[in-house]
């Protein structure tokens, strides 16, 4: 089966249908990169080509995509559609935003979000009418640090027709957007309850999460539970590694990572190991691949947020980021956390962070004993100097 990947239009999902109903009627599929079936020179037709692939086939020369089972696969296509619907609504935010500037209405000056408690109220009562910025400030929620005073005034605007007329349309297909995602997450939540009742019972009680503030756009059940119940480990141990997050990498991943024989073969699937590109014996260059993946996406997003933490995780990431950059010590990091995701799924490793202080003291132990290596190799014996030399010099 060929198929045209083309980066624009429909033409990357032809193979979709065909895929599909030869997998209903009991055909074992394989999906095959281009890349890795490259026709011979002079064979430039569809008939030509296909031949030559089913002669690799017979050969057992082609290699066969990844392809998450049937199960997977619809949550995989239920979170990318929350997902659509996610960017849709940021984009409403946005006009909703602009629609209040053009108004005079500095609303996201005096609040974080303005899809938050206060700003949701602020703005329903402008499209049902209300102007007087005194009626608009008691709008304020009690949890936000802006005053009511600081509220009024910022609300001192222009209430033009045309410009309440586009605000009003905004927040209609915002709402609309957010019941369709309300739709997609009780979709999610069904099948996942489908998928743990047909898991073992997993042995133990979740833990308390060490993050109890809800995200922005995550489902509204309670995924970590119900990633539990289906998997049977905690993913959320993993530092960087949210309920959302963790529900999308298994999404693109699968439930038990079987496809991939070791935590390498899963890290270069990602594009996250380095590149082995050797002629000669001379390496030529160990740059990481280029890769499209959402699951790299994910981890590299996660790595991203780790590197702030108080981890050790995020002690390695700022160390290889003031020496070789943020690009490098992002995907680093990212596959350190690609592995730990591997060996949790794969293997139920429980993972326990060390903490910063420990990941330094072990790199300094590990910086010394090859300073050591290299002293001894030139004829040389390293000596600590004292604490009251140290003291001195200063």
């Amino acid at each position: 089966m060929r198929c045209d990947q083309r980066r624009n239009g429909i033409h990357r999902v032809y193979w979709i249908p065909v895929y599909e109903i030869l997998e209903q009627r009991g055909f074992e599929v394989i999906l095959v990169n281009a890349r890795y079936a490259k026709n011979v020179p002079g064979r430039k037709t569809d008939v030509s080509d296909a031949a030559w692939l089913r002669q690799l086939h017979s050969y057992g020369l082609l290699r066969g995509s990844f392809r998450p089972d049937a199960e997977v696969a619809t949550l995989r296509a239920y979170l990318r559609q929350r997902e659509r619907l996610v960017e849709y609504a940021a984009a409403h935010i946005q006009h909703m935003q602009k629609a209040l500037m053009e108004m005079n209405l500095q609303l996201h000056h005096v609040v974080s979000d303005i899809t938050g408690a206060t700003g949701m109220r602020i703005i329903r009562a402008i499209v049902a009418g209300e102007r007087n910025p005194d009626v608009l400030a008691t709008y304020r929620d009690v949890r936000c640090h802006s005053s009511t005073e600081t509220i009024r005034a910022a609300l001192m605007g222009n209430d033009r027709e045309e410009h309440v007329f586009a605000l009003t349309q905004s927040l209609e297909l915002y709402d609309i957007y957010q019941a369709k995602m309300l739709d997609c997450d009780r979709k999610l939540e069904v099948l996942i309850a489908a998928l743990s009742n047909r898991e073992a019972k997993p042995v133990g009680k979740l833990s308390k999460p060490r993050v109890k503030t809800k995200q922005v756009n995550t489902p509204t059940f309670d995924v970590r539970t119900a990633l539990y119940g289906v998997l049977g480990v905690d993913l959320t141990e993993i530092h960087g590694l949210g309920p959302s997050l963790a529900l999308k990498l298994v999404g693109e991943c699968g439930k038990d990572l079987r496809a991939w024989p070791s935590a390498k073969h899963f890290t270069s699937w990602l594009c996250l190991a380095p590149g082995n590109k050797i002629s000669g014996g001379k390496v030529l260059s160990s740059r990481t691949r280029r890769s499209s993946s959402r699951a790299a996406a994910l981890l590299r997003l996660a790595a991203t947020t780790v590197g702030r933490s108080d981890t050790a995780l995020g002690a390695f990431y700022r160390r290889l980021s003031s020496r070789a950059g943020k690009s490098k010590a992002v995907t680093a990091t990212a596959r350190k956390i690609a592995v730990l995701f591997y060996n949790t799924l794969r293997h139920g490793m429980s993972y326990r962070d060390p903490g910063a202080d420990q990941y330094e003291q072990q790199h300094r132990s590990r910086v010394l004993a090859n300073l050591q290596r290299r002293a001894k190799s030139l004829g040389f014996v390293l000596q600590a100097i004292p604490c009251n030399a140290n003291q001195a010099v200063s």
